[in-house]
């Protein structure tokens, strides 16, 4: 009898270690699942990560390149005594920037289009829209052939002529450097006066890629 007992508390204290143990571990696994944090990285960070690791041309660069040049055109002295000088919101045209690198895949289109809405939103100027200019020629012609009530037609000759022309280019350099790939691109905007050919601003800014051979 006493030897029954003894067997049944032997296994009593055995399964109340083993419930010890199973609770240590549990503690443990919880415990450094809630030492982790996932984060979601947005596209801005990640970009800002992947710098350091690539020379390619990145969502972030053009955001950023666009930035500064609209802040250096906001601050240039000469465009703004232009402003002052002119006493009304100017007209732009603004022409394409164009990529002079040897890189084929530079996102060209996307630094044009963030390029134009940074203008469109700065309200300093009346955009002229180049896109659609043969469109809306080719309306106004179709609406003065006679198929158009001539009250609501509208005249040729009333289209709104730039002052300004703003256009540009892309270049870059690349070379090497203790073990890296460096592209140092540069940026150029310049801005023109139409009826005098005069030079309002030129303002340029730079950003450097590089990668581990």
């Amino acid at each position: 009898m006493n030897e029954s007992r003894n067997v049944k508390m032997a296994q009593f204290h055995i399964s109340f270690f083993k419930r010890i143990i199973f609770c240590v571990l549990l503690s443990v696994i919880f415990s450094s699942c809630g030492s982790f944090q996932a984060k979601r990285v947005g596209s801005r960070e990640s970009d800002e990560k992947a710098l350091t690791i690539t020379d390619k041309w990145l969502a972030a660069d053009t955001e950023q390149v666009v930035s500064e040049l609209s802040q250096k055109i906001d601050k240039h002295r000469g465009f703004r005594k232009y402003l002052r000088n002119a006493g009304k919101t100017p007209a732009v045209f603004i022409s394409n920037v164009q990529n002079l690198t040897s890189d084929k895949g530079f996102p060209i289109n996307d630094l044009n289009d963030e390029f134009l809405n940074s203008i469109s939103e700065s309200g300093d100027f009346v955009l002229v829209d180049r896109a659609a200019r043969d469109t809306l020629l080719k309306e106004i012609q179709f609406q003065n052939d006679g198929a158009v009530d001539p009250s609501t037609s509208k005249m040729i000759g009333k289209q709104t002529g730039a002052d300004l022309l703003i256009f540009g280019n892309v270049y870059m350099q690349e070379r090497k450097r203790d073990g890296k790939a460096i592209k140092q691109y540069s940026i150029n905007i310049r801005m023109t006066d139409i009826e005098r050919g005069v030079e309002v601003l030129r303002v340029r800014t730079k950003v450097s890629k590089y990668s581990e051979e």
